[in-house]
């Protein structure tokens, strides 16, 4: 579909000279440290997408928080949190459980706010992460990946740790809904503000499921026909949970990283999901590399599912409707494997990256 497409959006390609003319945006005032530079990401129409939906698909740009995604806002949030209720006192020691961005997002908090950090992972996720991770001091944790109702699940024990120690708490973003309220007081009044209120419908793939849950919350609040819908992966529980009402994994695994879940987390839960929407990893790496190469975005394939996504809720609503996603992070952290040509051959991917595209693997 995307070649197609392509082919078709040539004619609408712009020079660079063109396109300079918009790049000095409005600048705001002066923020406070790292924290402060967190959320107000720009809102940005996907051109070429927009042109062949008839529709208008905008991304919030996560991955230009200070710490390269949207997880800075639910980390900023869960230490709020921790600080409000006197969880923890100055130079304590912040422990979670996370597939990375969380974890890459507190690191850089405790590192400005002075407290110490300590990431549990899954040892499937990205080296970049991790790396990341220990660059930024981290004490970096892998553990092996078990189901969440295994007591050495990466999450439980991070719990334990954050218990033995002194002055230290364990952040809980999968069930800590300050997850969401962090989206539900920055991200969606933002979303609301950029479009002037005309947004017809968001859509997020969730992890924790705190994005989709706060800003759905939020635009529900401001105009109930708004539709929220939620995007997973292949071998999550949450597709058939909101289609079926039933906790039952879809179909197949998938190589996105920190989305999708196998239970329903307190993020989740009351939710105010409109439908669901499976996307498979073939649609969702095309897309990801269509980002690339056509609209100029290097992300992660996380990234790719959700836009892949927004456009099939725009053939759902028919031309003249406004819908938004985002971008989760940087391709850069992804850059081992979905950019790499051997990696995604091994996973049966690479025949469904366009040939004029792999130029961009290594």
């Amino acid at each position: 579909m995307l070649q197609a497409l392509s082919k078709r959006l040539l004619k609408h390609a712009t020079c660079g000279a063109a396109a300079g003319r918009n790049a000095c945006r409005r600048i705001g005032t002066m923020v406070e440290g790292f924290r402060g530079a967190i959320g107000n990401t720009p809102l940005i129409k996907l051109n070429k997408l927009s042109e062949a939906t008839g529709c208008t698909i905008a991304v919030k740009a996560e991955m230009l928080n200070p710490g390269s995604s949207v997880k800075d806002r639910a980390a900023l949030y869960l230490i709020k949190e921790a600080e409000e209720k006197g969880l923890i006192k100055p130079g304590g020691t912040i422990v979670e459980g996370t597939a990375g961005n969380t974890g890459i997002g507190l690191a850089h908090l405790c590192n400005a706010l002075g407290y110490k950090c300590v990431i549990f992972m899954p040892d499937t996720q990205s080296q970049e992460k991790i790396d990341a991770l220990r660059v930024l001091g981290a004490d970096v944790r892998p553990v092996p990946a078990v189901a969440f109702d295994n007591p050495q699940n990466y999450n439980h024990q991070a719990k334990r740790y954050a218990e033995s120690l002194e002055n230290a708490v364990w952040t809980n973003q999968f069930d800590n809904t300050y997850n969401r309220k962090a989206h539900f007081e920055t991200t969606g009044p933002e979303i609301w503000a950029q479009t002037d209120g005309k947004v017809d419908a968001v859509t997020f793939s969730t992890g924790t499921g705190g994005t989709l849950a706060g800003v759905g919350m939020f635009l529900k609040s401001k105009n109930p026909n708004i539709k929220v819908v939620l995007a997973d992966p292949q071998g999550s529980v949450l597709y058939n949970y909101f289609t079926l009402g039933k906790i039952e994994r879809s179909e197949g695994s998938s190589i996105t990283e920190g989305i999708g879940q196998g239970r329903v987390t307190q993020n989740v839960q009351g939710a105010p999901v409109d439908y669901a929407i499976l996307v498979k990893d073939r649609e969702a790496v095309e897309m990801t590399y269509f980002l690339l190469h056509e609209e100029g975005f290097f992300v992660g394939v996380s990234s790719g599912l959700n836009v892949a996504a927004a456009v099939r809720v725009a053939k759902d609503l028919g031309p003249g409707h406004m819908i938004v996603t985002c971008l989760c992070d940087s391709g850069q952290r992804s850059y081992g494997r979905a950019f790499n040509r051997e990696w995604m051959e091994k996973k049966g991917l690479l025949d469904c990256i366009p040939e004029k595209y792999r130029i961009a693997m290594h």
